[in-house]
């Protein structure tokens, strides 16, 4: 009985320790997420405060690319909408693996008072 209830308390683990990895990865992908939004936001604000006659270039490789301003404005905001989805669609995996984990925390400690139990009664024997 105690080495299924160890093996058990193995599996809870390592599930556990996958969900963890999952969510510190998806943390790391929203603050990457995090940084580009605000830089697209700058750059947005930065043409917003240009004259419709500005010249706006765009680098594309090691090449300076004359573009329209108006064609500029909407890049970059469809960027920023497409970033939002991102971060959207990150901030429901992480909730999501939030709840995991503590589904996970709940059965390990059960795990662990049953295999502590079992220890005392052991020791009584």
């Amino acid at each position: 009985m105690s080495e299924e209830l160890q093996k058990k308390l193995q599996t809870e683990l390592e599930n556990f320790k996958s969900v963890q990895k999952e969510y510190h990865k998806a943390i790391s992908q929203r603050q990457q997420l995090d940084g580009q939004l605000n830089e697209n936001i700058a750059v947005k604000e930065e043409l917003d405060l240009m004259k419709a006659d500005a010249e706006v270039f765009k680098l594309i490789g090691p090449v300076l690319i004359k573009q329209e301003l108006e064609e500029a404005k909407q890049n970059v905001a469809k960027r920023i909408d497409y970033i939002n989805g991102e971060l959207k669609r990150v901030e429901d995996l992480i909730s999501s693996l939030d709840s995991k984990q503590d589904t996970h925390r709940e059965k390990l400690a059960k795990l662990q008072q049953q295999f502590q139990q079992q220890a005392k009664v052991a020791m009584k024997a």
